[in-house]
């Protein structure tokens, strides 16, 4: 709950603390006193919009902050944790702090860490809810209503299952659309492939065949030119006069009888030893390989013209003439995927269907949890206006369930529906209801939904207007009995409705050093018998307000024991 309220600087408020406790506390005053300048700097807090505009005449900045107590198994604590930002001296404690300076720039802090001003409001929601001035036009959004009705049936669970199912759904839906679209795209690549792989099959080039290819053409191409050189070098090398093996013969047999005479020769004629084999083995050599050339125009023709081929497809599918058969491979593997590809799609559309009948499932689980308490929430509206001074009113729900508009939040339609006057018909809220019947409906239904909330604080921002009499004194039971399951601030102008307040702060707007100031005080009881007394008589003070001041007071309490 809201334990501290510190305001520095913000409209014509210079400085200003507030400690709050448990309970129903009312805060009044004067028409422009600033009753809802609280309101509006808590607001900051809770990552509301700002605006330069909000800073006091003749500062350069706002600061206000706003201390909180948690329980420790509450949304904002958990929140609190997941990010990282506890006060590790403090954990149950929550400090927001929002700053604004003359720019109409601001920073937001938790517990002294500086964050983004969308996570203030990430973390707002689950401190505090707000009813302001507007809730009773808000409940006229059917978006609004269908919140309302959760809130009451306390769904929250199972609609986070709900949305995380119908992602799921819609993922596996936009996946089935997507592999259709793929499907017929890959039809045509997957003709284009069949030809492609069927030519190249056919000619069935082999990983090096190109290099070999290229090798044998040459051989084949250059026979007689390789048969004549081949001739000439064994003539010089053995078989012509003279030849290097008769040389090389010779020259030993004239080393040896040096090498009887000096024996220095021996390491020459061992290296001329060496030379005379290596001729006589390279001789050999040629020789056999001379013997292998062939001369086939047959052959060579049919080695052009698959070098030719090969060159052809080559260019056809932009590779190098090496690279084909390995281009071959690819397109195969390319192939053999798509051929593959719509196997999937059985099985596909199997998980989407499954996923979308999960989500039906789910639709008519919250559908009949909606229609349980919007009847439920219904007959204690009802209730409730009757004792509002709408005695002959009926307040219905309507639930409309079509799966065919089926969201992240189920498949429903609320509609908030009236029957104010007797021998007529229900009819929407927005059809038939006046200002007041608004109000006292949006009063009602705020206060039987806030006890479904999980948030530990609700304000109301002058939610009573258009609303007196006996009608505001059940309009203060209502809002003092919530105040024993939650935290309640109230704003209020109505005096009915002050008696009724655990706490009560009055707001007083004064002049000092030509400056407007305003102060907001927590009155003692016998100060409280004056707030009211001023509420219910104006700025003359008279006995019998002052009587019918204390009466109401110890009517509350009559009341409360």
């Amino acid at each position: 709950m809201l334990t501290q309220l510190t305001i520095n600087n913000f409209a014509i408020v210079r400085h200003l603390v507030l400690e709050l406790n448990e309970g129903m506390s009312v805060i009044t005053g004067e028409t422009g006193a600033g009753k809802s300048i609280g309101i509006d700097a808590l607001g900051l807090c809770l990552g509301y919009r700002s605006e330069s505009s909000m800073i006091r005449n003749g500062t350069d900045k706002a600061d206000i902050s706003a201390v909180f107590s948690m329980q420790l198994d509450s949304p904002a604590y958990q929140w609190l944790k997941e990010h990282e930002l506890l006060d590790e001296d403090n954990p149950q404690e929550c400090i927001l702090r929002r700053m604004i300076n003359l720019e109409g720039r601001s920073k937001a802090f938790v517990n002294n860490h500086p964050i983004p001003i969308s996570q203030l409001r990430e973390l707002g929601q689950y401190l505090i809810h707000l009813n302001g001035q507007h809730a009773p036009q808000l409940l006229l959004k059917s978006e609004y209503q269908l919140e309302l009705v959760d809130n009451y049936a306390n769904i929250q669970g199972l609609l986070a299952q709900m949305a995380m199912e119908y992602d799921k759904w819609r993922k596996l839906h936009r996946q089935v659309k997507n592999y259709q679209q793929q499907c017929k795209e890959n039809e045509a690549r997957k003709q284009l492939l069949q030809y492609q792989v069927e030519e190249l099959d056919e000619f069935a080039i082999k990983e090096g065949e190109f290099e070999l290819l290229e090798e044998d053409q040459a051989r084949l191409a250059n026979s007689e030119q390789l048969t004549a050189l081949s001739q000439n070098v064994v003539e010089m090398l053995s078989e012509g006069e003279p030849n290097v093996d008769g040389i090389l013969y010779r020259a030993i047999r004239d080393l040896e009888e040096l090498v009887g005479m000096d024996s220095e020769y021996s390491s020459a004629l061992e290296m001329l030893n060496e030379a005379l084999i290596q001729v006589q083995e390279a001789s050999s050599e040629i020789n056999g390989l001379a013997s292998r050339i062939e001369q086939d125009p047959v052959l060579l023709n049919e080695l052009d013209e698959r070098i030719a081929k090969t060159m052809q497809l080559a260019r056809k599918h932009h590779v190098l003439a090496p690279d084909l058969w390995q281009h071959h491979a690819v397109l195969n593997q390319e192939l053999q995927t798509l051929l593959h590809f719509e196997e999937n799609e059985e099985q596909l559309i199997a998980d989407e269907k499954a996923a979308y009948q999960q989500c039906v499932l789910l639709a008519e689980k919250i559908y009949q949890k909606r229609c349980e308490a919007a009847e439920k929430l219904a007959k204690q509206v009802t209730k409730q206006i009757k004792q509002l001074a709408m005695e002959n009113a009926e307040f219905f729900i309507d639930v409309q369930h079509n799966i065919a508009k089926l969201s992240p939040n189920g498949a429903d339609v609320v509609e908030f529906n009236l029957l104010s006057n007797l021998g007529q018909q229900a009819q929407p809220l927005a059809k038939i209801a006046s200002g007041g019947e608004l109000s006292r409906i949006s009063l009602a239904v705020q206060v039987l939904t806030a006890n479904k909330r999980s948030t530990p604080t609700i304000i109301f921002d002058e939610v009573d207007v258009g609303i007196s009499g006996p009608t505001a004194t059940v309009v203060g039971r209502l809002l003092r009995q919530l105040g024993k399951k939650c935290q309640v601030l109230c704003v209020t102008h109505l005096p009915q409705v002050a008696s009724h307040g655990n706490h009560h702060f009055n707001v007083q707007k004064y002049v000092e050093n030509d400056q407007t100031e305003t102060q907001m005080t927590l009155l003692t009881e016998k100060e409280r018998v004056k707030a009211l007394a001023r509420l219910l008589a104006g700025s003359k003070m008279t006995d019998t307000a002052l009587a019918n001041a204390k009466e109401m007071l110890i009517l509350a309490k009559q009341y409360i024991n």
